[in-house]
């Protein structure tokens, strides 16, 4: 499916103070925006805000719509005693129960998993997310029994302590086990396409999701053939995509959606998601960025190996608070949560500053 118009959020400004009717309020986070990019069929255009309701809402459903998107704020997950908010931006950590992820296999596939959860929770993560199969690319699949193994008893535990949790899988046996053990969100690089009953676990469990796009999910993570417009076919299809799962009975406010950073996606391709990140908003939903330690830093970094990209990995999460991502799924959780802090700062004294 391809849409002809598309609208991304730009001429950010630091408040909306004596700006009324000149900005626009981004999915009622922490950031204002004076004026769109229309895309239109290879077309680009910019409208300020104040002409927006005269030039081109009046004219056109679609642009009216994806503006109600944007701007509408994206309500919180209440998940047992856990609140999960997103006017603000927060981290997930990423925990990794496999032998063979591409950053820090090997290093939680014991008792150890469960206790750097509990350090993520204690050093600032508003949700840990539990994976037990590497998605990085060549590697082998892992059975969804063994699959199981890895991540429920590292689920159990930090349950326990009333942790909030993802289950970062594909597989619907593995969704079920995750869930049952104390898991309340179920987040997958194949928006559910992989497993045939996947969309049906997560419906049935009335459970939010993260949906992550990828070039062809039945086959894996990786591939794909290149795109033309990277950024407006990956938004068409999380488009589509959110629209099936609602559909099917999955509450919209509880669906995430993930641009998939280095899944199926050149270096350039990923330059131009994280350029145009805000772009996602007129999904309506909240956005998961997943960043950390990628590849992409290593290339534009003299191949930096995975446990040296700390420094671009902070670069690309202010790269997409500023664009106002909602979630930020990263390794390193304390260095991540002190940069968020201090941009909450700068945040809320170019606020007061203006009153």
């Amino acid at each position: 499916m391809t849409n002809a118009l598309h609208l991304r959020p730009v001429q950010f400004v630091d408040t909306p103070v004596g700006r009324d009717g000149e900005v626009a309020r981004l999915a009622g986070g922490m950031t204002w925006f004076s004026a769109y990019e229309v895309i239109e069929v290879g077309k680009r255009r910019t409208v300020p805000i104040a002409e927006f309701e005269a030039t081109l809402a009046g004219q056109s459903e679609r642009a009216a719509q994806l503006h109600a998107r944007i701007t509408a704020p994206r309500p919180a997950l209440t998940l047992g005693e856990r609140v999960l908010r997103f006017d603000q931006p927060s981290v997930a950590g990423i925990l990794n129960v496999t032998p063979d992820s591409f950053s820090d296999g090997g290093r939680n596939v014991d008792e150890t998993a469960a206790e750097a959860g509990f350090d993520f929770a204690i050093k600032g993560a508003a949700l840990i997310d539990v994976g037990g199969e590497s998605t990085r690319p060549g590697a082998p699949l892992v059975w969804e029994g063994d699959e199981a193994k890895r991540v429920v008893p590292v689920i159990e535990r930090l349950a326990k302590s009333g942790t909030l949790i993802s289950v970062d899988t594909r597989k619907a046996a593995v969704m079920e086990a995750a869930l049952a053990a104390g898991a309340a969100i179920v987040n997958d690089v194949a928006a559910l396409l992989w497993d045939d009953r996947a969309l049906d676990v997560v419906v049935r469990a009335g459970c939010p999701v993260i949906l992550m796009h990828s070039p062809d999910p039945k086959k894996g993570p990786h591939g794909g053939e290149g795109y033309r417009d990277v950024l407006t076919e990956v938004f068409d299809w999380l488009e589509a995509r959110v629209a099936v799962v609602a559909a099917a009975g999955v509450d919209r406010a509880g669906i995430i959606v993930d641009p998939g950073i280095g899944f199926g996606k050149s270096l350039q391709d990923n330059l131009a998601l994280l350029n145009g990140l805000a772009l996602f908003h007129g999904l309506g939903c909240p956005i998961m960025l997943g960043a950390s330690r990628k590849r992409m830093i290593g290339a534009l970094s003299n191949e930096a190996p995975a446990d040296q990209r700390l420094g671009g990995s902070i670069a690309l999460a202010l790269r997409g608070v500023e664009a106002g991502i909602q979630l930020l799924r990263v390794h390193d959780v304390a260095e991540t949560v002190q940069a968020l802090r201090v941009w909450r700062g700068l945040k809320d004294a170019a606020l007061v500053a203006q009153r």
